[in-house]
């Protein structure tokens, strides 16, 4: 079946590449700071240490023990329908930086997929979002989005969609299939700014955020 290109929303998409921009930088940054380590280990000492110094600092970077999870509840004057149609669509408000970072959106077999290039193209990796909808006990609209990044689990999130007082709220919990390494955590961070950002960009306020960084 062949697959079809789909367009983003382009406040939402607008604040991903601010992001992107920024997470570079950052990622950038945090190899210079590896590096300059390793050379003032070798100036002050001898090549030797400086080897051993920066083969642990790259173990202790990308060694995978920490896992992200948490909470967020979102709110809207869109109506509960319009919502649930946003969440089961191809571009979750909730995953504004992943569809908003990636090349394009594609559905392909009914799935909505985010091709994605980086590191000057020498690198890509594609993620795929598979969502199941079911109407909970009190009547609400549960959402499960399984995000999957080269057919293997990354993350599980979960939307609950209900009316209070007028208006729509949400509240999601998400959880990481998959753990990340130290070298992560200022990505992480300024990942939760722009997350935020990208979802008010959409229309939607952020009522309450928890996340968590734990082995």
């Amino acid at each position: 079946m062949p697959s079809t290109t789909i367009a983003r929303p382009e406040d939402g998409l607008r604040v991903a590449k601010q992001y992107l921009r920024r997470e570079r930088l950052l990622s950038g940054l945090v190899i210079v700071v590896v590096v300059s380590l390793f050379l003032l280990t070798y100036v002050t000492t001898s090549l030797l240490p400086a080897v051993v110094v920066a083969a642990v600092l790259v173990v202790i970077a990308r060694a995978p023990i920490l896992q992200s999870k948490g909470t967020v509840r979102l709110q809207t004057d869109t109506e509960l329908e319009a919502v649930v149609d946003a969440f089961t669509g191809p571009t979750p408000p909730v995953l504004g930086l992943q569809w908003g970072v990636a090349d394009e959106v594609i559905i392909e077999d009914g799935t909505p997929t985010y091709p994605t290039s980086y590191l000057l193209g020498l690198r890509s990796a594609e993620p795929s979002v598979n969502t199941r909808t079911v109407t909970t006990p009190n009547g609400a609209q549960q959402v499960e989005l399984e995000i999957l990044v080269n057919d293997k689990p990354w993350a599980t999130y979960t939307a609950r969609i209900s009316n209070a007082d007028e208006q729509t709220v949400i509240d999601v919990e998400y959880t990481s299939n998959r753990r990340f390494g130290l070298r992560r955590i200022p990505q992480q961070l300024l990942a939760k700014r722009y997350r935020d950002a990208a979802i008010t960009a959409q229309g939607y306020t952020v009522v309450e955020r928890n996340a968590h960084f734990g082995l």
